[in-house]
């Protein structure tokens, strides 16, 4: 038909370009330890450009895995440019991960270049030997550090010996752009395929105001990591609005984050529910001021209700609940209150709010029964979710385990069982692995979990199944008390305090104490340590 218009091909170049041209000016910062690094999307161009040309000159192709292994900095920031748009593909690796892990996801992967942040070098030294792909390391440093790596290049040498003019390929939206690995919780890691297509898609949804809702004047801080799903896809974003973006870098603690706060006057930011739980804990204590933030995003495990409550009613800051997986570029779901529930009184607000949310545009999502049905939306039937759309994969990098986890009909099955309500809020009540089953009765570990969190003397709780004569399997909850209460918090006390909320079968069996909830490579709580842990643990009688 006449009149259409051309074909518009969406990759990353033209997110680039739009940085350079409208937002040169706007900083993007990096804490390198006691000082700030300072740099703008204009440098930022003629960087990547750089870059690129270094890329090739080490023999870099089209379609070549192109590996970091870094820390959330402004060099790795370049990278997840330089790589995708030169036609290569970015493959952040999980520095948290063990070590055969790593050498299993390198290898799978074929990576060409591995980047390296000099404080990570010891790590990669001593894999060296088993990357069978890699021909070249980058120390991403101002200078070369004594290093057993070979051949290795120091990162500022290659931009300062190449110009910022590349000739950049005209590549289609369904090339390679990037790629991740899940985290291996079973068998060898999955490696996950973007398309620039699904990057630039994600990056759009991302901007909607019900979603992050991101916008240019924003200051945004990822504390997410950026080998995690590619920090949930921020830097695209924020390098597509001019957005302004501080890298904590290594620096993590919750004195570190509130600082950054304070000082760079974040409106933005988002991580882990563990890395939010330490800075309240801070919050709570020592004063500083965190006015600035307009929303904090929470994802990767569920933000409990407690901590919702608290940064809203203490510091007028709203949590803002989502969801995603490595599988979907990641996100799923934003808990955004619709607009007529804000009249809704604050307790109903707030059940709403530690909810996991609603589709954002984009993604199709369905809960399934056993017997392959979509489950009502009455917020009680509970079902395997099953998501589609278009930033979500269809199948794992050459791995045969694809059929196990995608449907002949393009869904894609997370593992994780939800409900969902008359508005359509989704709330997972767990991942299918974690779910107890009590004498035919599905208990939900992460209902009592969050509950447990909600005593004003608790830090962490998980709950895990334990194998009982009779029931088959009874939750054991695993509690670590704040350090305040670590002599006086009793199992009475607590309880006391879940009685009120649970049917007798759902309350624990048992209450242990403990020094802290083991962590996964991305901050959450690692439950297979927990069950190897008390795989032998016998429940009290009576």
């Amino acid at each position: 038909m006449q009149g259409l218009m051309m074909d518009y091909q969406l990759t990353l170049l033209p997110m680039l370009e739009r940085a350079r041209r409208l937002y040169p000016k706007k900083e993007i910062v990096t804490k390198a330890g006691p000082s700030l690094e300072r740099s703008n999307y204009g440098e930022l161009a003629d960087r990547v450009g750089r870059l690129a040309n270094a890329l090739a000159r080490l023999g870099v192709k089209r379609g070549d895995r192109v590996a970091t292994f870094a820390w959330n900095n402004l060099r790795h920031h370049e990278l997840y440019f330089a790589a995708p748009c030169m036609g290569a593909v970015l493959h952040p690796i999980n520095l948290r991960l063990p070590g055969d892990q790593i050498v299993y996801i390198v290898n799978h992967a074929e990576d060409q270049v591995l980047f390296v942040d000099p404080t990570l070098l010891p790590a990669v030294e001593k894999l060296a030997p088993h990357l069978k792909t890699v021909k070249a390391y980058v120390v991403m440093g101002d200078q070369l550090p004594q290093t057993t790596l070979t051949p290795v290049y120091s990162y500022e040498e290659l931009l300062r010996a190449e110009q910022p003019d590349y000739a950049w390929p005209a590549l289609g939206e369904n090339d390679a752009a990037a790629m991740c690995y899940t985290s291996g919780t079973t068998g060898n890691p999955k490696g996950v395929v973007y398309s620039h297509r699904a990057i630039y898609l994600h990056s759009m949804g991302l901007a909607m105001a019900d979603s992050f809702g991101l916008v240019e004047r924003d200051v945004f801080m990822p504390v997410v990591p950026m080998f995690h799903v590619l920090a949930w896809g921020t830097p695209f974003v924020c390098t597509m609005l001019g957005a302004k973006v501080v890298y904590p870098g290594p620096h993590l603690q919750p004195r570190d984050l509130a600082e950054l706060i304070q000082a760079e006057r974040i409106t933005v930011t988002a991580g882990v529910p563990t890395l939010w739980l330490g800075l309240l804990a801070l919050l709570e204590k020592e004063r500083y001021d965190i006015s600035s933030l307009r929303g904090m995003i929470v994802g990767g495990a569920a933000a409990p209700r407690s901590m919702i409550e608290a940064y809203q009613q203490k510091f007028n800051v709203p949590v803002i609940h989502a969801w995603g997986m490595t599988e979907m570029t990641p996100l799923g779901t934003i808990s955004r209150l619709k607009s007529y529930q804000t009249s809704l009184p604050e307790e109903q607000q707030f059940a709403f709010r530690a909810k996991q949310g609603t589709p954002n545009m984009g993604v199709e999502l369905r809960g399934v029964d056993e017997t392959g049905r979509e489950v009502p939306w009455d917020g009680k039937t509970i079902g395997e979710m099953q998501v589609r759309g278009p930033w979500i994969a269809r199948e794992y990098y050459r791995d045969e385990r694809s059929p196990l986890s995608f449907t002949a009909d393009g869904w894609f099955r997370t593992g994780d069982v939800i409900t969902v309500d008359s508005e359509g809020f989704i709330q997972i009540v767990d991942r299918t692995k974690d779910l107890v089953k009590s004498g035919g009765e599905w208990i939900s570990t992460q209902e009592i979990e969050n509950a447990i969190m909600g005593h004003p003397k608790v830090a962490e709780a998980a709950v895990i199944a334990v194998a009982h004569p009779k029931w088959q399997e009874r939750p054991l909850a695993c509690v670590v008390p704040k350090p305040d209460y670590k002599d006086s918090l009793t199992k009475q006390e607590l309880y006391d305090y879940l009685r009120p909320r649970f049917d007798k079968m759902y309350l624990p069996d048992d209450i242990l104490f403990i020094e802290a909830v083991p962590k996964t490579s991305v901050g959450k709580f690692d439950k297979k340590v927990l069950r190897a842990q008390y795989k032998d643990y016998a429940l009290p009688t009576g």
